[in-house]
């Protein structure tokens, strides 16, 4: 009776877990691949010194969410196979892990089966389900082309410094890092020493922009080829981001021109130009940094965090409240101003479903910012610009800092960490809050409130 009754438990509990909402399994599962990949950086051959528990389970954190923040390192601390580490959990959280489970599975030519169809169809947000498996085979064409182009054009510049091994491997980690906007380096001073370099200021800003677009949209470019035929978020976030962009490399130039510290210091326009551009289009997920961040003025920083909170494309390595999020709360706000019901873009209509959503994701994104900043600000000591550039940069998953990252105590550490995870996956499980209709059954008479 005993045995039967532990049986029966046993296949409730099994039962309850093979229940759980695929955005919360998802989530799960990150959060399984960021311990997995602490234990990995434990390993008595990954690094060249001794790593902390704290100190290794923040870098797989950073690294899975594809943020950036590193409290160590990666240039003296790793080895050749702590890198490898690094490389693997960054392809891993820029492709979404159940897209890189699909991809094995296809290369065994294994059926992904229903309950997985579904998981990637969250992963992806992606509601027919037909589209899925053409989806995950463009994904893989669009990262393998972009990151081995991206490794041999970089190693243009990388092999006559490096050498012909480390060149090649050096030149394949920041090709992968740039395009799922991880930030990475395995360089200590980061990309600052080649801020001049044309060949970094032309591939990675290349590499990270295509990565943050998303992969529908890249799809959708693909298969179509012409404006006309582009569906209405593929035009939202080409022309979001291609305003983003030349904003960010406007604002930039014009705020730190004169900055020794940050345009300043290089000599003639044009390579003041190329520098700002890096700077400008990198604030937007990427993490790279070609200038000193903490050299920036406050007017630049709170510019940077703007264009690190709105971030770039859906379904794409990047993270922030997204381009189409940003653009269609623009769009709503017009429409009230000018008195309209009807929310229109390109000869389409934007259904109030849609805007509904957008007022929720944004709301809860400046939700826990500000939580964010709160509780960092509590348990750490520093300037409030500093301490509000790292948040931003960790729900954002850009990885840009104004060197605060080094100084985060425990308490801190565990902030960031919380931040970056529900920047990277929090968007799944509130898209599945959010996918949850209830009908009323009853309704009320309408009352009036005063709003502004």
């Amino acid at each position: 009776m005993t045995l039967g009754l532990g049986s029966i438990s046993a296949h409730r509990l099994l039962r309850r877990l093979l229940h759980i909402s695929p955005p919360l399994s998802l989530a799960g599962l990150y959060a399984g691949f960021i311990l997995l990949g602490g234990l990995c950086f434990k390993l008595p051959g990954a690094m060249l010194g001794e790593l902390s528990w704290s100190d290794a389970f923040f870098t797989a954190a950073s690294a899975v969410t594809v943020t950036g923040l590193s409290v160590v390192d990666a240039g003296t601390q790793f080895n050749l196979l702590g890198e490898a580490v690094l490389l693997v959990l960054i392809q891993l959280g820029g492709l979404g892990l159940m897209t890189f489970a699909v991809l094995v599975l296809a290369a065994l030519k294994v059926p992904v089966g229903l309950t997985g169809q579904i998981y990637l169809s969250e992963e992806l947000n992606q509601s027919s389900m037909h589209r899925l498996m053409r989806l995950v085979k463009r994904i893989f064409q669009v990262v393998l082309v972009c990151e081995l182009a991206g490794a041999a054009l970089l190693a243009t510049s990388f092999v006559p410094m490096l050498g012909l091994g480390r060149g090649l491997w050096v030149s394949l980690f920041h090709a992968v890092s740039a395009f799922n906007n991880a930030g990475f380096s395995t360089f200590s001073d980061g990309l600052v020493p080649l801020a001049a370099d044309p060949i970094i200021n032309i591939v990675i800003p290349a590499l990270f922009i295509v990565g943050g677009v998303g992969y529908v949209v890249i799809d959708d470019v693909i298969r179509n080829r012409r404006w006309g035929r582009f569906s209405l978020h593929t035009k939202i976030m080409l022309s979001g981001s291609t305003i983003l962009i030349f904003w960010g490399w406007g604002a930039f130039a014009a705020l730190e021109w004169h900055n020794p510290g940050t345009l300043g210091q290089f000599d003639g326009a044009p390579l003041r130009l190329m520098v700002a551009w890096f700077q400008g289009v990198t604030p937007r997920t990427a993490g790279f940094n070609t200038v000193e961040m903490a050299e920036m003025h406050d007017s630049t920083a709170l510019m940077v965090i703007s264009l690190m909170l709105i971030g770039a494309g859906p379904t794409s390595t990047a993270g922030g409240i997204k381009v189409t999020t940003f653009v269609v709360m623009c769009l709503a706000t017009v429409a009230f101003f000018q008195r309209r019901t009807q929310l229109n873009a390109f000869g389409r209509s934007i259904g109030l479903h849609e805007v509904l959503k957008v007022m929720a994701l944004t709301a809860i994104s400046v939700i826990v910012v500000f939580v964010g900043v709160f509780l960092l600000a509590a348990t750490q000591e520093g300037h409030f610009l500093d301490v509000s550039f790292e948040v931003a940069s960790a729900f954002g998953t850009v990885g840009l800092s104004r060197g605060f990252t080094g100084e985060l105590t425990d308490p801190g550490r565990a902030v960031i960490v919380a931040i970056m995870f529900i920047g990277r996956v929090g968007p799944l499980t509130l898209g599945y809050f959010l996918a949850t209709r209830s009908v009323p059954r009853v309704r009320y008479p309408e009352g009036r409130i005063h709003l502004g």
